[in-house]
């Protein structure tokens, strides 16, 4: 009998750190936000607006850190790896999504390793022309490009990127050809658009604006399917092509075996933060529209979009840089 008591009051003590563990409150300790790209841009500010705001709902330091490198794929797979606590949370944009078709060498599992907690924020991307193109409109690109098969050129900011995806995705849609050229980075790609050299670029709106203002370049549409708010006169690629829909994406994930409470606190606090007057004032500044959907919604998104970009990586012949 003393020897059956011995054996269930050590039983006992092995299991109290695991029910400790298991009811902790999250957060317990520091949260880090992992940023999967370099300092700078929407997805950086965007992290900076989360960090602040969120340390005051936990109470506990958010710590922005950057693991940039491999189209985003370092900083998602530390994130896939990290402790399934909701400690670790990584920022992902629209590559996350193209990535599985793009890369042969995927260190992790999109679906089966990361969990969505919340699509935050997306942001238009914008089609446009030199002035020296003799087309004003989709309709009339559309119609020039089956002209001149393989003539015409854009720009994109990189090879795999979802800007040269979106034009390659333009391409089988209404079944013209182009010829890419890509670039490091957008920055690079605008004297060249605008001096003619290249026809036409394809790079988030709020970039582009500058120069579409200015008169230095020709909006032709923008990818999103609905208009947006800070050019509204800006048609749709869908006005011309119906269900065409390319977005910048902003979400957040976290290791999949995270416990689902802990999700639906991340992705409640966070939309909170993202649909408060303060973010959504410095959200419209950089471009950015609110979402602020539920983790399944999400997931659900992830899950549909990795079909659709395969199609397109495959028919376009793409591959990670």
């Amino acid at each position: 009998m003393k020897y059956l008591k011995r054996l269930l009051a050590i039983a006992a003590c092995a299991v109290l750190p695991l029910a400790a563990h298991a009811q902790a409150p999250f957060p317990s300790k520091p949260v880090t936000i992992i940023v999967p790209n370099a300092p700078g841009g929407a997805v950086d500010i965007l992290a900076r607006l989360l960090e602040r705001q969120l340390s005051e709902l936990w109470k506990q330091p958010v710590l922005v850190v950057y693991k940039a490198g491999a189209g985003t794929v370092i900083g998602t797979d530390f994130v896939a790896k990290a402790a399934p606590d909701g400690h670790t949370i990584g920022l992902v944009v629209t590559s996350h999504v193209i990535n599985p078709s793009l890369r042969k060498n995927m260190p992790f599992d999109t679906l089966k390793d990361l969990a969505g907690v919340s699509l935050l924020a997306t942001s238009p991307i914008v089609l446009t022309a030199s002035n020296k193109v003799p087309a004003n409109n989709l309709k009339e690109l559309i119609a020039l490009a089956k002209e001149r098969p393989g003539k015409l050129t854009y720009a994109s900011p990189g090879s795999g990127s979802s800007m040269h995806l979106g034009a390659e995705l333009l391409k089988t849609t209404a079944d013209i050809d182009m010829l890419h050229a890509p670039y490091k980075g957008s920055g690079g790609a605008y004297p060249d658009v605008i001096s003619g050299r290249v026809d036409l670029l394809v790079d988030p709106l709020f970039s582009s604006l500058p120069h579409i203002k200015a008169g230095l370049l020709k909006p032709i549409a923008i990818m999103s399917p609905k208009r947006s708010p800070i050019a509204p006169n800006v048609p749709t690629f869908a006005e011309t092509l119906p269900g065409f829909s390319v977005e910048s994406v902003f979400g957040a994930v976290v290791a999949s075996a995270t416990p689902r409470d802990v999700i639906n606190r991340i992705s409640a606090d966070m939309n909170k933060v993202i649909h408060s007057e303060e973010t959504r004032k410095r959200m419209a500044d950089i471009g950015l529209t609110p979402v602020g959907d539920t983790p399944e919604q999400f997931d659900a998104f992830i899950r549909a979009e990795i079909p659709k970009w395969a199609k397109v990586v495959k028919a376009s012949g793409a591959t990670a840089d």
